[in-house]
C-alpha cells in the first residue's frame, strides 16, 4: 500500500501524529500530510467540504461531524487519551493541589487563568461554573486563540495559571507543569480519527487509523504526554 493521504486535527495531537505519520512513511505505507490547527477551526474546515482522507479530533467533536454526514459512518478509530494539565511559570510557587478544595482556592486566588478553545477550556469553564465562582473569577480568564498554545501565555505572565492539555504543555520554554489534579477534577480527552467522506483512498485511510491505534504506537505517545485508548 503506498499513496499520500492527507489530514487535518487538532493541535493537542500534533507532535504524536508527526512522529507516526513518519513511522507510518518510513515502513514504505506512503507519505501523510497532517495539518494540526484549533480543533474549532479544523471542524469548520471538514464542515465547508474541503477534502480530506482523515479528520483527527477530540472523540465528541468528530461525534457531531460524522452525524452530520461529514465522516465515513462508523469509521471512528479512538487512538490516544490526553489528560487535562496545568502550567506556570518556571521556578514560580507551586500551587496546592492536594485536593478539589486546595484546587478551587488556587484557581480562586489566581491573578490570572489561561485556557483553550477545545475541550479542556469547555471542561474548565463547566469546573468553575460547578463550583460557583465563574462569575468571581471571569474578568481573570484569558482564552488562547485557536491554534495557540495556552503554555506561551504563561510563559510570557500573561496567566499564572493555563489549563491544556498536558501534550501541549509538556516542554514550553519559561513554564514548568504543575503537580496532577486529584481524582476529582481530573479530566480526560480521547482523540480520535475518521474517514471523511471527501476520501481520496478509502483503504489507505483506515489503514493509517489501524496503525494509530495499534500497540506498536504506545511508546510515542507516553513520550508526549498521552496515553493508548
Amino acid at each position: 500500500m503506498s499513496g499520500r493521504l492527507k489530514g487535518i486535527s487538532s493541535m493537542a495531537t500534533r507532535a504524536i501524529l508527526a512522529d507516526l505519520g513518519e513511522a507510518w512513511a518510513n515502513a514504505g505505507k506512503g507519505e501523510v500530510a497532517i495539518e494540526s490547527i484549533g480543533g474549532v477551526d479544523a471542524a469548520k474546515r471538514v464542515r465547508t467540504g474541503e477534502a480530506f482522507d482523515v479528520v483527527l479530533l477530540a472523540e465528541d467533536a468528530l461525534a457531531k461531524l460524522e452525524a452530520e454526514g461529514h465522516l465515513v459512518a462508523g469509521s471512528r478509530v479512538g487512538f490516544t487519551l490526553s489528560a487535562l494539565a496545568v502550567a506556570i511559570p518556571a521556578a514560580a510557587a507551586r500551587p496546592d493541589f492536594t485536593d478539589e478544595a486546595a484546587v478551587r482556592e488556587a484557581v480562586r486566588t489566581a491573578p490570572s487563568i489561561g485556557y483553550s478553545t477545545g475541550p479542556s477550556g469547555t471542561y474548565l469553564l463547566g469546573l468553575l461554573k460547578r463550583w460557583g465562582i465563574d462569575g468571581e473569577v471571569a474578568a481573570r480568564l484569558h482564552q488562547a486563540p485557536p491554534g495557540i498554545p495556552v503554555g506561551t501565555m504563561v510563559a510570557r505572565g500573561d496567566a499564572a495559571l493555563g489549563f491544556q492539555q498536558l501534550s501541549e504543555l509538556i516542554g514550553v520554554p519559561g513554564t514548568e507543569i504543575a503537580d496532577p489534579l486529584p481524582p476529582s477534577v481530573a479530566y480526560v480527552t480521547r482523540f480520535s480519527g475518521a474517514v471523511a467522506t471527501t476520501v481520496a483512498d478509502r483503504e489507505g485511510a483506515a489503514a493509517f487509523l489501524r496503525f494509530l491505534a495499534s500497540p506498536e504506537t504506545a511508546a510515542v505517545k507516553r513520550r508526549h504526554g498521552m496515553e493508548p485508548g
